[in-house]
């Protein structure tokens, strides 16, 4: 096995589907120690060299980090070199990509990739790295009250439901629930101002009890399986990110209601337009769990 140190290289310069060097030696990456070697093999390892990095991301304008470094756009794919670094020694860097596929949706991705001193590296991070899952934040917009009664309805809240929210925002729709007669309601918000708030809202209607608002990121290590009824208003691309946790963990019977957005290729059992007190068309969404 090998055992990793810290290397870190400094600034990458990019150019568009063109090498570019980086321009300074590694600082910290993970350098991994071998077996002892024979003097013959030291002294190959010697050898200085670069290797070539080619790097394909979600989307043109993607902002691009190699071990935390900044990289400037040029398309969706991107070559650079390191620095030189040690031929046939075992090196791990770190990428990282951001990007926005709307105007309410910022999405990071994150891979490490482990290679040798001299050899081609390509990366490609367009795909999910099962072992690094996406982060992604929401931008909140608020649901109208109206609608937000239609998803109560559509949910048939009881006395004896658990209600869950992944980024509640200022919190409407879980008070909205345990007034009409949820025994709890729980909040995941990441943004530590709309948490603040989500908090105070709850406190006013006098409701602190019953409904308690995290901060946090509601991907990551939560247990969502005491829900009996989860709201969602939060994108496709989350919803994508959300769904085999809930599928996991979530039991039979349980109703999950989303305003707009779809569970990727899970059909909802229903589906319901709803015209707003604004005007607008709203559609509703609901899926109710079945056995595994």
């Amino acid at each position: 096995m090998f055992a990793p140190r810290t290397l870190r290289f400094a600034a990458f310069a990019a150019a568009a589907f063109a090498a570019a060097t980086l321009t300074s030696a590694p600082a910290l990456g993970q350098k991994k120690e071998e077996p002892p070697k024979k003097a013959e093999e030291k002294k190959a390892d010697a050898k200085k060299v670069k290797s070539k990095l080619k790097i394909t991301v979600p989307q043109d304008d993607a902002e691009l980090k190699i071990e935390n470094k900044e990289t400037k756009p040029t398309g969706a794919v991107r070559e650079f070199e390191t620095p030189e670094i040690d031929a046939g020694k075992l090196y791990e860097y770190s990428f990282s990509v951001t990007w926005r596929p709307n105007n309410y949706t910022v999405l990071t991705r994150t891979k490490n990739v482990e290679f040798k001193g001299g050899d081609d590296i390509v990366v490609d991070l367009t795909k999910v790295d099962p072992k690094n899952p996406d982060k992604a934040v929401v931008r909140w917009v608020p649901t109208p009250d109206d609608i937000v009664d239609e998803m109560i309805k559509m949910a048939k809240i009881t006395k004896d439901d658990v209600v869950y929210e992944p980024g509640p925002g200022d919190a409407k729709v879980l008070i909205a629930a345990a007034k009409a007669g949820a025994k709890k309601g729980v909040g995941i918000e990441i943004d530590a101002k709309k948490a603040a708030e989500a908090t105070m809202k709850v406190k006013d209607a006098k409701l602190d009890k019953v409904i308690t608002i995290i901060e946090g990121d509601a991907l990551k290590d939560r247990d969502y399986s005491e829900a009996t009824v989860v709201f969602l208003y939060m994108g496709n691309e989350f919803n994508n990110l959300l769904r085999p946790i809930l599928e996991k963990q979530l039991k039979p019977g349980t109703r999950i209601v989303s305003h707009r957005f779809l569970l990727g290729d899970w059909k909802p059992d229903d589906t319901k337009k709803v015209t707003g007190q604004d005007g607008d068309e709203y559609l509703l969404h609901i899926w109710t769990v079945k056995k595994k």
